[in-house]
């Protein structure tokens, strides 16, 4: 498999100060190297379970995430990084867990762009990144995030306690705190999702209960970055 002379960089997805790359090239070829990996990812799981969405959209929005970026690596003269995701990605076993893959994803997307934009000085850089970010907040997370919920909508409720509700919220804002605190990548939170045994709590409370989560740690990230 061929690899890129920055490959570690480009994986690790943020700015390294102490590079002898400069910042712009270092944000641009981060940035479509992300792009990459979520259309070859989407692209692996439409392969393994057919047309099924939000797969079909999202992947369509991230070819034309990453062929804006190709536009401005081009107008800067930077090297588009080799795309060597699809030979790396490993998709699981059941559609439910590509969607909480998809709501890593989606997440670990936004907080990249975050940390990018902090060092972006061009303006036409600036303005591609923000809008990349937030088709990933407005568009992409809420439709993995209503997949998952909707798929627990559908579960069998009759073993529903509060013990187990309380429980499994627990677990979710674990992983949504460490996500935030950037001590957790989307590989480890997808095989948590995936371990999560969910099954006991599902319907509107669940949803409710998540949708309540995410907010609260894009709040607390907004927060943070205001300070």
């Amino acid at each position: 498999m061929e690899e890129n002379i920055d490959e570690q960089l480009l994986i690790n997805a943020r700015i390294d100060t102490n590079s002898d790359i400069d910042i712009r090239t270092q944000i641009l070829r981060i940035a479509v190297y992300d792009e990459f990996k979520a259309y070859e990812t989407y692209t692996k799981i439409i392969e393994k379970f057919g047309l099924v969405q939000p797969f079909v959209n999202i992947k369509e929005a991230e070819a034309i995430h990453y062929a804006a970026l190709i536009q401005l690596m081009q107008r800067y003269n930077i090297e588009v990084p080799i795309n060597n995701w699809a030979s790396k990605i490993e998709i699981p076993n059941t559609l439910i867990e590509c969607c909480e893959m998809g709501v890593a994803a989606e997440i670990n997307n936004i907080a990249m762009y975050n940390n990018l934009l902090s060092y972006t000085i061009d303006a036409d850089i600036k303005d591609t990144l923000f809008k990349l970010q937030a088709a990933s907040f407005n568009n992409h997370l809420p439709a993995f995030r209503n997949c998952v919920i909707n798929h627990y909508n559908i579960e069998n409720t009759s073993n529903i306690s509060q013990e187990n509700i309380i429980e499994k919220l627990g677990e979710y804002q674990v992983i949504l705190d460490d996500i935030m605190s950037g001590n957790i990548d989307e590989n480890s939170i997808s095989q948590i999702f995936s371990k999560l045994n969910l099954s006991m709590v599902s319907g509107a409370v669940l949803g409710g209960a998540v949708i309540a989560l995410l907010n609260n740690y894009i709040s607390k990230k907004d927060k943070k970055e205001e300070e």
